[in-house]
Parts: structure tokens; C-alpha cells; sequence
């Protein structure tokens, strides 16, 4: 089975790379610009440079490889710049998506969209797949924009909603919460954590196992993917200074209104991951667990 992910060059798109290779699949990785991954091409693994939101690069290679699933992980995930740069957070989410997955139906069996906790307005908190979403960030709006598209599409496919992920990259460096609280605590930095948000955050390696689980039982609809542990970030931030014998009197807790910031973040997200638990026999490890594979 042969199977395309975009985003590759990214935090997931390197670890579900390196996980379905380990189980003989072919994989085609994706993403702008030079590989930041570290496989060398063989017979089981490719890499192209590809703008999902060119429709030229799309087809080009979506028609020379002819993958039976796509993945589609590529976006604009930052909160701030798809306020600040509205046209490119749309151009990369909405218009991206579409592309893609108009190649998909064309040449492909099975759909694979990674979507987020941002779908939500954050006042419930532990969302389950049925629960209505309202974005209150460009970003979880564009996103749900993608997932409408999705499900209305002429293949079978699956939505990946995930939350707060972490872990280290293979190689390259782009920070997420514990990297960065890890390198700004190793540098000497005092740094602000917010106390009034909640997510369940989620191991890359797990996310990753979770969409290959979904691929191998060719599962369709919308799956919560996401830790088991209901934290803040604040939590987050003193659990890794534990971990690592770091000075935890650095952090400083404060709440949401401390920062100004032109995206409004949901206070409480997190999952309910009892469906992917029983369809995919999906399990999380704990958060400290994932620490300590860190």
C-alpha cells in the first residue's frame, strides 16, 4: 500500500513517516520545500517538494505516484500569523485542502484529514466527536472550513481532530510546549505560563499510531486522537521542569488576559477519546510517559 502525506517535513509528518515505514508501507512525503527528513529515497520511500495550494504540483505528483491513502497533515497551524495574514491562512487551509483532496478522489481510496481542538469554543471542555463546533480563531474556523469539504467528498475518508502535541522532531527545529520550555528554562529564561487554559496534550509517537491504526482498519468518520491527561499549560511547564532537573521557580503562572494576542485561544479543549479507544483500539500513554520518551 502506498500511502502520501503532506506536511511531512513537520512534527507529525516526520514521526507518521518513520512509523509507517517501519511497517513496509511506501510512503510519498510531502511538504515545501527541501526534506527535513531524515530517510534516505529507496524503494519504499519518496520525497517531493509540493505547495498543497498549487494545483499544478498537486497533480503532477499526485498523478506520477497514485497513492491509495493521503494523509493530508499540511497547515498553517499558528494561531497569530492566520489572524495576521488572513489570504495565506486561507490560501494553505481551505483552498490546500481542497486541492488535495480534489487528486485524492481522483487517485485515491482513502482521505486522511488531521484537523484540531481549535474547532472548538473552548466553554465545555473534554469534546467528544459529536459535539458542535464554534471556532473562535480564524484558524479553528479555516480548519472546520476543511472538515466541510472533507465530508462531502466522493471517497471514504476520516477526520483526525488532535490537541497540544509534543515531542521532538527527528531532525530540523521548530519549538512546541515542551521544547520550548525545556530550551527557555535550560537558557536561563523566566518564562510566563498561562493556569486558566485545559487540553489533552498528545505524544506525537501516539498520534501518529493512532492514524496508522485508522489506516490499517480503513476506519471512516471523525476520530478524537489525543493524550489522557486533562492539563493546563502551567501543568505542563512544571511537569517538564521536573523531568529534565530544571529551576521550576522560573515559571511564572499567570492567565489568559496577561497576553495580548490578535487569535483568541479556546480555555477549555481536550477530548474524549473513548471512540477511537473502541474502533481503532487506540491507547494513549500518560503525559508523563511521553516525558520521559522525550
Amino acid at each position: 500500500m502506498k500511502i502520501l502525506i503532506t506536511g511531512a517535513n513537520g512534527l507529525l509528518g516526520q514521526h507518521l513517516t518513520k512509523l509507517l515505514l517501519s511497517k513496509n508501507y511506501q510512503v510519498v512525503a510531502t511538504s515545501r520545500g527541501e526534506s527535513r527528513l531524515p530517510f534516505e529515497p529507496s524503494g519504499n520511500y519518496t520525497y517531493h517538494s509540493m505547495d498543497v495550494a498549487d494545483g499544478f504540483q498537486t497533480a503532477a505528483v499526485m498523478s506520477l505516484e497514485k497513492p491509495d491513502v493521503v494523509v493530508h497533515a499540511a497547515a498553517m497551524t499558528q494561531v497569530d500569523e492566520c489572524e495576521l495574514r488572513p489570504q495565506q491562512c486561507e490560501r494553505i487551509n481551505v483552498q490546500g485542502t481542497s486541492q488535495i483532496l480534489t487528486d485524492a478522489e481522483t487517485f485515491s481510496s482513502h482521505f486522511i484529514y488531521i484537523s484540531t481542538d481549535f474547532v472548538f469554543d473552548g466553554e465545555k471542555g473534554n469534546y467528544a466527536e459529536e459535539d458542535d463546533p464554534r471556532p473562535i480563531s480564524l484558524y479553528g474556523f479555516s480548519k472546520l472550513q476543511a472538515e466541510s469539504m472533507v465530508q462531502t467528498c466522493e471517497i471514504p475518508f476520516a477526520i483526525v481532530r488532535t490537541c497540544l502535541v509534543y515531542g521532538n522532531l527527528l531532525k530540523g527545529t521548530r519549538s512546541n510546549i515542551v521544547s520550548w520550555v525545556k530550551e527557555s528554562l535550560e537558557a536561563g529564561k523566566t518564562i510566563q505560563v498561562v493556569s486558566d487554559q485545559l487540553r489533552t496534550p498528545t505524544y506525537v509517537e501516539d498520534l501518529a499510531k493512532g492514524i496508522a491504526l485508522i489506516i490499517e482498519k480503513k476506519a471512516t468518520g471523525i476520530f478524537h486522537i489525543s493524550g489522557k491527561d486533562w492539563l493546563t499549560p502551567y501543568d505542563i511547564a512544571i511537569r517538564t521542569a521536573n523531568k529534565f532537573n530544571l529551576d521550576a521557580s522560573r515559571i511564572v503562572k499567570v492567565d489568559a488576559s496577561t497576553f495580548t494576542q490578535p487569535g483568541r485561544r479556546p480555555l477549555k479543549t481536550g477530548f474524549v477519546i473513548e471512540k477511537a479507544r473502541k474502533e481503532l483500539g487506540y491507547e494513549p500513554m500518560s503525559f508523563d510517559e511521553g516525558l520521559a520518551l522525550m
